[in-house]
């Protein structure tokens, strides 16, 4: 029992964020002597578990009033001369938004 409130103010303390085995390095330090599979054990039986945050991914917003630029190639990639057509994909750069 004095673990299991142990583990609870610490789980508390951490914000949520301490599975097994930063929990059982903190009780460690605490002068506990447990092993992570104990500290495991308890915090399963006792629902203790760590909520993990979604990354927010941003998609595309079709919907939108800016204008489009027109499709000058309409797929005809081929080219009499060098520099006469030029394509790019600049999907990796990022924008200031994020």
């Amino acid at each position: 029992m004095v673990l299991l409130a142990h583990i609870r103010e610490q789980f508390r303390l951490s914000l949520g964020s301490y599975g097994r085995r930063r929990m059982t390095e903190e009780l460690k330090d605490l002068g506990f002597n447990v092993g992570h599979r104990r500290v495991g054990r308890l915090m399963r039986e006792n629902s203790i578990a760590v909520k993990r945050n979604k990354k927010f991914k941003a998609t595309t917003d079709s919907n939108h009033s800016f204008n489009i630029a027109p499709n000058l190639l309409k797929r005809d990639f081929a080219a009499d001369r060098p520099n006469q057509k030029w394509a790019g994909d600049i999907s990796y750069v990022w924008p200031r938004e994020g």
